[in-house]
């Protein structure tokens, strides 16, 4: 009788063991999908700026048509990407063609003087700081994610649900490079 009892109470133990397990990874990984949320949100208000900050740019440097195509079949194949890899390999494309699009716009000083542009300028500005601030809060989460179900015993307990590990939005040298913009015929 003894023994049945320390055995109940060794399984009652094992089954709060799990439980708290459990809750911890959860919670993990709802922080992540909250973290990749506000990705998103900043990914969609700056795909939205796009196409005014294109349109001002058009008005002033309408030879410049290979860059505006670009950012167009960028920002639609960005909207198509599904996945964390897949999206962040689409939008470090999206920024890339982006910076081009700025660095043409350099090229036209009433351009810069426009009141238009510089507050689409400002607003795709304010977007890309909370967009930085959003993939670190993410990374972050996905960071603590990783190290649950890396981490034992947390990672019976993933294995046996079928989690694994995630990937980061990271951003790769080639997207990170300056823009390089020919200005011949301005």
């Amino acid at each position: 009788m003894r023994t049945e009892w320390i055995v109940l109470a060794a399984l009652v133990a094992l089954a709060g063991v799990a439980v708290v397990i459990f809750n911890r990874l959860v919670r993990q990984r709802n922080l992540m999908r909250e973290g990749w949320s506000g990705i998103d949100v900043q990914l969609r208000r700056r795909s939205d700026l796009i196409p005014n900050l294109v349109e001002v740019v058009k008005a002033y440097a309408a030879h410049e048509r290979g860059v505006f195509e670009d950012i167009t079949a960028r920002r639609a194949s960005s909207f198509a990407a599904d996945g964390t890899v897949q999206k962040a390999a689409a939008e470090h494309a999206l920024q890339g063609s982006l910076g081009r699009l700025l660095a043409v716009a350099e090229g036209y000083p009433q351009l810069k003087a426009d009141q238009t542009f510089r507050a689409l300028q400002e607003q795709l500005a304010e977007i890309e700081d909370q967009l930085q601030m959003a993939r670190r809060y993410f990374n972050g989460t996905v960071r603590d994610f990783n190290i649950a179900v890396q981490s034992f015993p947390d990672v019976v307990i993933a294995r046996l649900l079928g989690w694994h590990e995630e990937h980061f939005f990271e951003i790769d040298a080639a997207s990170a490079a300056v823009p390089q913009v020919s200005l011949s015929g301005a």
